[in-house]
């Protein structure tokens, strides 16, 4: 896994991917972990640039 340092510890990301029509927005802050789910891709683009911003990354990811 490319976010998980040599401690063991995973950075901070935020992942969207779409299945079945439905869209998913994965948020991983420290230990803890969040799946969002949305009918509409506007609505999971917008949350996962919430949480970007929240988390202080430069980027979210698109699966």
């Amino acid at each position: 896994m490319d976010g998980v340092t040599p401690d063991g510890k995973v950075n901070p990301c935020v992942e969207v991917m779409e299945a079945c029509g439905e869209w998913f927005v994965r948020v991983v802050d420290g230990e803890e972990e969040l799946t969002r789910s949305f009918e509409l891709e506007s609505f999971a683009l917008a949350f996962a640039e919430g949480q970007r911003i929240r988390l202080g990354l430069a980027d979210f990811d698109r699966l």
